[in-house]
């Protein structure tokens, strides 16, 4: 904590309100009864510039295992989106809540705890990831909490997410937060990072390996400018695919073995019909591509694994080219929910589809380790002020984003800010 001295927190003078502007800080621990957020309500479901409304609403309350969290900053992620759309499904489905506070990424630092939290105390600056659950079932104790009946998404499957000035979150969802990095710059990983770090290394037999080949669509964005450098750290190699040339020297930045423009290609979309003349241009296609890979791999040398997220456009060529025995595993469908492909390479060669969902504390932790000991850059391309949070969520969901990851500053006042010493003194 930037304030720790000899074991307190140094004081500093801040009036007590019950609502307090953006950027102003209150007293440590002091907890208003507002705050300003920016607030979905169901009969607004649409895109996020008109989904997205700037309301003040009540601060959350605690429970015994939860903690409240000051906001620095908050991640700009694609869940953002889907909530303001409704799509796939409506948020309200799930938490009945009157309004949904989005946001699944964040720096801040803790501010109130509940009565049973030991790991946490007021004033620890800290990251959060994303995944909730009740803690009370065999998954939660002894197995994996991401298939706890339990499990959910704090942000998207929760109503109190971080574009506000405080969240609640769960207390085993803290990590401690990279001191090297800036608010902004500690916002913008944990949830991309911790997504691929799982469908990486969680799906045994076939966890990564060194000196093994991954095909990384979507290189220069959030998940795969992650996939690239975790590939590269574990002694593997990583095909990255990107859609715009001026994206190239991005991804060969991060360590990526080769790059292959998809725009080059036409078999994107769904597998047309077996053994028709579309499905022979298409093999065709898919074929081209596969030879593209081999030019970076060596002749004959498949791919051991796929990392998949566009879904819909992709999946039947990902499942073509991972070779026999290999995974394709997928986390998302950015570009569509109705996955087609080949099923006879699929059975013939007994290649493993293997759907992924974010990751549990100990995968989160472990990534976030390899960012505090900097072995990871966070690859923060934009970052954008509070007022400009749902204009954050448009480019993503226009893809006019830039490569790499997006943050909004929430109470951090301006960028390149490391500590709460800072964000005081910027008060003048």
């Amino acid at each position: 904590m930037a304030l720790d001295t000899d074991g307190g927190i140094a004081s500093y003078e801040a009036p007590e309100k019950d609502l307090y502007e953006m950027g102003e800080i209150p007293p440590m621990g002091y907890v208003p009864k507002q705050m300003y957020a920016w607030a979905i309500r169901r009969e607004r479901h649409g895109e996020p510039d008109t989904a997205m409304q700037l309301e003040v609403v009540d601060v959350p309350k605690l429970d015994s295992h939860e903690v409240l969290v000051l906001v620095m900053a908050a991640g700009v992620n694609y869940n953002g989106v889907w909530a303001s759309l409704g799509k796939p499904i409506s948020p309200f489905d799930g938490h009945k809540a009157p309004y949904h506070i989005a946001g699944s990424d964040a720096s801040g630092i803790v501010w109130a705890v509940g009565d049973k939290v030991k790991r946490w105390k007021v004033g620890d600056e800290v990251v959060i990831h994303c995944n909730q659950d009740d803690g009370d079932d065999e998954e939660c104790n002894g197995g994996d909490p991401m298939y706890s009946p339990s499990q959910r998404i704090w942000g998207y499957e929760t109503p109190d997410g971080s574009f506000a000035q405080f969240t609640n979150v769960q207390a085993q969802q803290l990590m401690p937060r990279p001191k090297h990095l800036t608010w902004e710059e500690s916002a913008c990983y944990t949830l991309t990072l911790a997504t691929a770090y799982r469908m990486l290394f969680g799906h045994e037999p076939h966890d990564l390996k060194p000196g093994q080949n991954v095909l990384v669509w979507g290189a220069s964005g959030g998940l795969g400018s992650y996939a690239i450098q975790l590939i590269n750290t574990a002694g593997a190699n990583a095909i990255g695919v990107i859609s715009d040339e001026s994206k190239r020297d991005f991804v060969m930045g991060l360590g990526a073995k080769g790059v292959i423009n998809r725009k080059d290609f036409n078999c994107w979309g769904q597998l047309p019909t077996v053994n028709t003349p579309e499905y022979a241009e298409w093999f065709k296609e898919a074929r081209k591509f596969g030879k593209a890979i081999w030019d970076i791999t060596g002749t004959g040398v498949n791919v051991d694994m796929v990392f998949e997220h566009p879904g819909e456009s992709t999946f039947p060529v990902s499942t073509f080219v991972v070779k026999k025995g290999g995974m394709v595993v997928i986390c998302a469908g950015t570009t569509g929910y109705n996955l087609t492909f080949d099923v006879r390479y699929m059975w013939m060669h007994q290649k493993r589809l293997q759907g992924s969902h974010f990751a549990h504390l100990k995968q989160a932790s472990a990534a976030n380790r390899l960012m505090l000991e900097r072995r990871l850059d966070p690859c923060m391309s934009e970052v954008f002020t509070w007022k400009e949070l749902p204009e954050a969520h448009m480019k993503m969901m226009r893809n006019e984003h830039k490569p790499g990851n997006m943050s909004v500053l929430v109470q951090a006042p301006r960028t390149g800010m490391r500590t709460l010493e800072e964000v005081l003194d910027a008060r003048g």
